[in-house]
């Protein structure tokens, strides 16, 4: 009697426990928990389940109901409900923001996620045409052909897997061996024909690099065929949570390894293209183009990466972005010298080894950087400007003019004769028409006025070259033709100097340099010097 008293007061106990697990449809968290409980093994009753279906019978909703889960565990995709809003007005922030919709998995299987309807929160309609086509994507009309043919030693357990299972994985990495060669092959033929259209060469460097961007790309068509292929091998939730893991890890790395190559091949072909054109700037651009997109490439896989291991995107871009604004602000100079560097290459004041005036900085640009470009002055010290500054001084670019002028001025004695003067002239005029690195149509050579000591004769010619370096090999030997010149015709260089004329002593006699103006002769004289100069160059 006093057990069934006993019995009589704990039965009450025992039906609230039954009943503290109930159908709750009331906000997201509460409708996923109800659907996932109401299927699991010790707790199975699909009907609860299928209440979080709207709109179908009981039969089909279960059917659905009982479908989503086999979707999500056969992709590995661990739902954790601690994660999952409990606001009965929940709205997506990230792209739904003007629904009531919640997705599970926004990133790895969009198609599933829940609305609201009224006052509770359903899987939406979506979600119920789309599973159909998502459960025969993961588990083919095959799968369940083969099983049917699979004798019952091969449902024998080994370590908890079926036989079937191990010989199916087996088959699977084979059978992806041979799809990874055979796609390589064809990929290596591909990348190589387009290269060969775009550059109209085949160059043996961009090849070996090809044949490395080959590599990955197959191993991400295999990576394609597992995860295709092993949710069929049916290893539970658990089991496919961490295959998928590793897969999706790797075909982050691998298209990490596939981006990298790819720009190694981009600025490979790049650096073809600026080896055929004149200016050197370009050549620079092409180690700051491979560190900028190469730090680019990096930096996005590693937000991938980060993604998949439950970092939240949103919470990642709101950091990143309040750190890069604390980071801007710390560096400015930084900050400004890069744009420096982008105007620099978007402008090209100039060029690698163009000779430069900047401020008080002149001389031969070696190195334009990310911070700052190297100028090495005529005495071999270097100066670096930061570009920030340099983007902002008037930039006097040597290296850009059409030819070098050279402008100087010859003093004559006063007492040279003025037939001299003409000859000396002369002279000059056909030396610089015979030199071969000035420009014979584009000079002036004049008699221009009256200095101090002596009478000036104006020299302005413009050398063909722009090198500094050729521009005084040439001025050496335009020199050296003149002083051979005023030699042969007896013409002096005139030097600052006082003259004492006395009149009072008749028995002295002056000491002026008698001339020979004779017509013939200083004719003569010129078409001598002038064709030595035409066999010396």
């Amino acid at each position: 009697m006093k057990k069934f008293l006993w019995l009589l007061l704990l039965l009450p106990m025992f039906t609230i426990g039954q009943d503290s697990i109930r159908v709750d449809v009331s906000n997201p968290h509460a409708t996923i928990y109800t659907h996932l409980y109401f299927l699991q093994s010790d707790s199975y009753e699909p009907k609860k389940a299928a209440q979080t279906i709207l709109g179908l019978s009981e039969e089909k909703a279960i059917e659905k109901a009982i479908k989503i889960k086999q979707v999500l565990d056969g992709k590995g995709l661990f739902v954790d409900v601690n994660k999952i809003p409990t606001n009965p007005s929940y709205k997506d922030s990230i792209g739904y923001s003007s629904y009531f919709r919640y997705v599970l998995f926004p990133q790895r299987m969009p198609q599933i996620y829940l609305e609201k309807t009224g006052e509770s929160w359903h899987y939406s309609s979506e979600t119920l045409i789309k599973i159909e086509g998502l459960y025969k994507e993961i588990f083919p009309w095959y799968v369940q052909k083969l099983q049917k043919l699979i004798p019952v030693s091969g449902h024998k357990k080994l370590l908890g897997i079926e036989l079937w299972q191990f010989i199916g994985l087996l088959l699977v990495l084979v059978i992806g061996y041979f799809i990874f060669l055979i796609v390589k092959r064809i990929v290596f033929f591909i990348l190589r024909r387009i290269q060969r259209s775009v550059t109209k060469n085949s160059n043996i460097e961009v090849n070996e690099v090809l044949k490395k961007l080959a590599h990955p790309i197959s191993l991400l068509v295999l990576v394609a065929f597992i995860d295709k292929i092993f949710p069929s091998l049916q290893f539970g939730l658990t089991t496919n949570k961490w295959v998928f893991l590793g897969l999706n890890i790797a075909e982050t790395v691998f298209w990490i390894y596939v981006f990298l190559k790819l720009v190694q091949v981009v600025m490979r072909i790049y650096a073809l293209f600026t080896e055929r054109t004149h200016g050197r700037l370009d050549d620079q651009l092409v180690p700051i183009l491979d560190s900028f997109l190469t730090g680019l490439v990096i930096v996005i896989g590693v937000f991938r990466l980060l993604v998949l291991f439950g970092v939240d995107a949103s919470t990642m871009l709101a950091g990143a972005t309040i750190g890069g604004l604390a980071f801007a602000l710390a560096s400015q100079d930084t900050v400004k010298n890069l744009i420096g560097t982008i105007m620099i290459f978007l402008d090209k004041p100039f060029h690698i080894e163009d000779w430069i005036e900047a401020g008080e900085v002149v001389g031969t640009v070696e190195r334009v950087g990310f911070r700052s470009t190297q100028v090495r002055a005529a005495d071999t010290s270097v100066y670096q400007i930061p570009n920030s500054k340099l983007s902002e001084l008037v930039i006097n670019n040597k290296g850009l003019r059409l030819f070098r002028r050279y402008n100087t001025n010859l003093g004559l004695r006063y007492d040279t004769p003025p037939e001299l003067i003409e000859a000396f002239v002369k002279g000059l005029r056909e030396i610089v028409i015979a030199h071969p690195e000035t420009r014979s149509d584009s000079f002036n050579i004049e008699f221009t006025g009256f200095g101090d000591s002596a009478l000036l004769i104006m020299v302005n010619v413009y050398f063909k070259s722009l090198a500094w370096g050729i521009e005084q090999s040439s001025k050496h030997r335009l020199h050296i033709a003149i002083v051979k010149l005023a030699k042969e015709l007896g013409v002096d260089f005139a030097f600052p100097s006082t003259t004492v004329t006395i009149e009072q002593f008749p028995e002295k006699e002056g000491i002026s340099i008698k001339y020979d103006i004779n017509k013939e002769r200083t004719d003569a004289v010129i078409t001598k010097v002038v064709n030595d100069f035409k066999k010396e160059n």
